[in-house]
């Protein structure tokens, strides 16, 4: 009767050891974005995600003409000036940030002409961006849709 009790006490461990295992494999929502959109140079854990089609917080950015003007308080340490011509430049802790769009850089003015609701995903990313030129302070990575 013992050798059944330590049987049963044996499977229920192991499966309960492995059920958690099973569970700790399942993707963050972070890593399903980076997973699904990112490649290449942008495809790092590293970063802040907005996913702007399943976000309910996000959904307001549709609202702003410019998506720079929807990160600047979301994101700790980016500042966005705005230029004489209603250009807006990011900067993150006081760097100029690189804009990616469909990771391609592009001029911040790109981002006049690119409509909120197309876009998909951002991934801002702090620090030094070595996966491109002109990117000293990070960069801001945009998907669109």
């Amino acid at each position: 009767m013992k050798k059944l009790y330590l049987a049963l006490l044996v499977l229920a461990i192991s499966f309960s050891a492995n059920s958690q295992f099973m569970l700790g494999r399942l993707p963050t929502r972070e890593q399903r974005l980076n997973a699904e959109y990112c490649s290449g140079a942008f495809d790092t854990q590293e970063g802040i995600y907005f996913d702007l089609i399943n976000d309910t917080q996000a959904i307001g950015a549709t609202s702003y003409q410019n998506v720079l003007d929807w990160l600047e308080g979301r994101v700790a340490g980016l500042q966005v000036y705005k230029t004489r011509s209603d250009v807006r430049i990011p900067f993150i802790r006081n760097s100029l940030a690189g804009i990616y769009v469909d990771e391609i850089w592009r001029e911040p003015d790109f981002l006049n002409s690119l409509p909120v609701a197309e876009i998909a995903m951002i991934k801002v990313i702090k620090g030094p961006f070595h996966g491109g030129f002109n990117s000293p302070g990070g960069a801001i990575a945009i998907y669109t849709k």
